[in-house]
C-alpha cells in the first residue's frame, strides 16, 4: 500500500479527509479560508460534476493551512471560524447532492440553480435554518416530504423543473413568503396552500392547471400572483377576497369571463390578455379603485362598459386585437398614459386619429362629448332608462353586455317592465341578487333559451320554482345567502349546470343534499354548500366524480373532519366513497 493510500485511509478513520490535492484543484484553498472567515462561500460557474467533500466539511475538518503554519496571528486562528450560512453551487454540471449536506446545518441560504438535478437529498431536512432555497432550472421531478421540516424557509425557488405534484404538509412551510412553481408540470394547487397565510408571492404561471381551489382566496397577505400559460377556464370567486392583492397576472388561458374584485382594493395591475373574454361589465370594475394597469388584449371583447370612467387611476389600458367597433365617449376623461386599440374593428374613430397617439385619443373623444353630446348616433347608449314605475333598467347592460340587471333594488317584485325592456335583445345573464325575493320571477321562464348565469344570492328564497328548472343554458346558479331547504327534482334537468353556490342558507337540514340528483348533473363542477347547517354529507356524494371545487365549510357535521377537508376536494370524494355502503 502506498504512502499516499495510507495516509488517505488512516485520516478516514479519525473523520478528517486529506483528499486536499483534488479539491484544489476545483475550489482553491484561498476560496475556502476567505469562506472560514465570511461564512459564504460561492462556487458558481466552475464546471463541478460533484460538490467536493471539503466544501461539505469545511467547518468539520482542520484546514490545510493549518497544517502548514502552526503560528496563527488573533484575525488567522483556524478554529475561531465561521460557520457556512451562505453556499452557492449554482451553473455547475451537478446531478446529486449527498447526505453530508446535513454537515452545514447552519445554512441559511442554498442556491443551486442551473444544475442537472433529478431529486434532493432526505438530509435536506436537517438544514432547519434555511431561509432560502433555490432549486430552479434543474430536472426535478419529486420534491422530498423532507422539505416539509424546513420551517424557517421564506424564499423557495423551484420555477424550471419537471415537477408534477406538490408533497403533502408543504403548508406546514408557513413562514414562506415567497414561492416560485412556474414552468413545471403541474396540474393541481392543493387547497392546503391556503395555509400558507404569510406568502406574499406566488408564482404559479406555465403549468398545465385547469383550476385553482376556492381557498386560495384565505391567503390573506397575498400580494402578487402570476398565473399566466395555464389552462384555466374560470377563476373561483374567492379569489375576490384576496385584501393585499396587488398584482394579479392571468395571460393565456381560457377564460371567458371575470370574478368582481369586492375585496381587492389594493389591485394595482390585472393581466387578462390572450384568454376567451367576451364580456366586461360595471361589476367587474366598480370596485378597482387602485387599478393602474389593464390588460385586455387578445380577447373577445365587443364593447367597453361606460363604467371604465370608474377607474380614475387608471395609466395604461390595452384593448388591442379584440372585436370593438365603439368607445364611449366619456373613456376621454381618464388620465391615460397609453391606450391601446389596434386590431379593433373600431368604426367611430379614424385612423388617423388613432395612429397620432393615445392622447389625440383621449383628446378626441373629450370633443364628441362637448361637441355632439350623447344623443350622437355613435355614442354609447344612455346606461339607465326612467319607466313608468320609476324602477331603473339599465338598458345599456341589456343591449351591450347582454345583462338583465336589477339587483340591490331591496324590492320583493321584479317589475314587468325590466322583462319588457329586453325586448327583441340577447339575455345570457341575469342579476336579480341583494332584493327582499320570496320566490322567483316566473317571467324568468322568457329566458330560458338565453340565459346561461342566474344571480339571486341576498334574498328571501324559501324553495326553487320549477320555472328556474326549465332554464336549460344554465351554466352558473347563485343562491347563497337564502332561507333554501331543499332542492327540487326538477334541478336534475340542468344538465349543464357547472357551478350551484348554495353557501348561507340559514334552513338547510339533514338530508337536504340529495347525491342523485347531483349526480345527473354530468358537468357540475363547483358546489358550495358553506355556513349552513348540514349534520351529515351523505356518502353517495363521492361519486359525484365530476367536481372540481366542494366546499363544506362552516357545518356542524362531525364527519368528515376538519383534517379531511383541508386536503381539498378530491381527498373529500375519495373519503366519502370509501363510506359508502357495500
Amino acid at each position: 500500500m502506498s504512502r499516499l493510500q495510507r495516509g488517505t485511509e488512516r485520516d478516514t478513520r479519525t473523520g478528517f479527509r486529506t483528499e486536499r490535492r483534488d479539491c484544489s484543484a476545483s475550489v482553491p484553498q484561498g476560496l475556502l479560508k476567505a469562506a472560514r472567515k465570511s461564512g459564504q462561500l460561492n462556487l458558481s460557474g466552475r464546471n463541478l460534476s460533484e460538490v467536493p467533500q471539503c466544501v461539505w466539511r469545511i467547518n468539520v475538518d482542520i484546514p490545510e493551512e493549518a497544517n502548514q503554519n502552526l503560528s496563527f496571528s488573533a484575525t488567522e486562528r483556524w478554529w475561531d471560524q465561521t460557520d457556512l450560512t451562505k453556499l452557492i453551487l449554482s451553473n455547475n454540471k451537478l446531478q446529486s447532492l449527498t447526505d453530508d449536506l446535513r454537515l452545514l446545518p447552519a445554512l441559511t441560504v442554498l442556491d443551486i440553480h442551473d444544475n442537472q438535478l433529478t431529486s434532493l437529498p432526505s438530509a435536506i431536512r436537517e438544514l432547519e435554518n434555511l431561509q432560502k432555497l433555490n432549486v430552479s432550472h434543474n430536472k426535478l421531478k419529486l420534491l422530498p416530504e423532507e422539505i416539509t421540516n424546513l420551517r424557517n424557509l421564506k424564499g423557495l425557488y423551484l420555477q424550471h423543473n419537471e415537477l408534477t405534484c406538490i408533497p403533502e404538509g408543504f403548508e406546514q412551510l408557513f413562514n414562506l413568503e415567497d414561492l416560485d412553481l412556474s414552468n413545471n408540470h403541474l396540474t393541481t394547487v392543493p387547497a392546503s396552500f391556503s395555509y400558507l397565510f404569510n406568502l406574499v408571492r406566488l408564482n404559479l404561471s406555465s403549468n398545465q392547471l385547469k383550476n385553482l381551489p376556492a381557498e386560495i382566496g384565505g391567503m390573506k397577505r397575498l400580494k402578487h400572483l402570476d398565473c399566466n400559460s395555464n389552462l384555466l377556464e374560470t377563476i373561483p370567486p374567492e379569489l375576490a377576497g384576496m385584501e393585499s392583492l396587488e398584482l394579479l397576472y392571468l395571460q393565456r388561458n381560457k377564460l371567458r369571463f371575470l370574478p368582481a374584485f369586492p375585496s381587492c382594493k389594493l389591485l394595482k395591475e390585472l393581466h387578462v390578455g390572450e384568454n376567451q373574454i367576451e364580456m366586461l361589465g360595471a361589476e367587474h370594475l366598480k370596485h378597482l379603485n387602485s387599478i393602474l394597469v389593464l390588460d385586455l388584449r387578445d380577447n373577445k371583447l365587443k364593447s367597453v362598459p361606460d363604467e371604465i370612467t370608474l377607474l380614475q387611476s387608471l395609466e395604461r389600458l390595452d384593448l388591442s386585437n379584440n372585436d370593438i367597433s365603439s368607445l364611449p365617449y366619456s373613456l376621454g376623461k381618464l388620465h391615460l398614459k397609453l391606450l391601446a386599440l389596434e386590431g379593433n374593428p373600431l368604426r367611430t374613430i379614424r385612423r388617423e386619429i388613432i395612429n397620432k397617439g393615445t392622447q389625440e385619443v383621449l383628446k378626441y373623444l373629450r370633443s364628441k362629448i362637448k361637441d355632439d353630446g350623447p344623443s350622437q348616433s355613435d355614442s354609447v347608449i344612455e346606461t339607465a332608462m326612467t319607466l313608468p314605475s320609476e324602477c331603473r333598467v339599465n338598458v345599456h347592460a341589456i343591449i351591450t353586455l347582454k345583462i338583465l340587471d336589477y339587483s340591490d333594488k331591496q324590492t320583493t317584485l321584479i317589475p314587468d317592465e325590466v322583462f319588457d325592456a329586453v325586448k327583441s335583445n340577447i339575455i345570457t345573464s341575469i342579476n336579480f341578487s341583494k332584493n327582499q325575493l320570496c320566490e322567483i320571477p316566473k317571467r324568468i321562464l322568457e329566458l330560458k333559451d338565453m340565459a346561461s348565469d342566474v344571480n339571486l344570492s341576498f334574498n328571501k328564497l324559501s324553495f326553487i320554482s320549477l320555472e328556474l328548472c326549465m332554464l336549460q343554458k344554465l351554466t352558473f346558479l347563485d343562491l347563497r345567502n337564502n332561507f333554501l331547504n331543499s332542492l327540487p327534482e326538477e334541478m336534475q334537468s340542468l344538465i349543464r349546470l357547472q357551478t350551484i353556490n348554495l353557501s348561507f342558507n340559514s334552513n338547510n337540514q339533514v338530508g337536504s343534499v340529495d347525491p342523485e340528483k347531483l349526480k345527473t348533473m354530468g358537468n357540475l363542477i363547483t358546489l358550495d354548500l358553506q355556513n349552513n347547517d348540514l349534520l351529515q354529507i351523505p356518502p353517495e356524494l363521492g361519486n359525484c366524480v365530476n367536481l372540481r371545487t366542494l366546499l363544506l365549510d362552516g357545518n356542524p357535521f362531525r364527519v368528515p373532519r376538519a383534517a379531511i377537508l383541508m386536503k381539498g376536494t378530491a381527498a373529500i370524494l375519495e373519503y366519502l366513497r370509501d363510506r359508502i355502503p357495500a
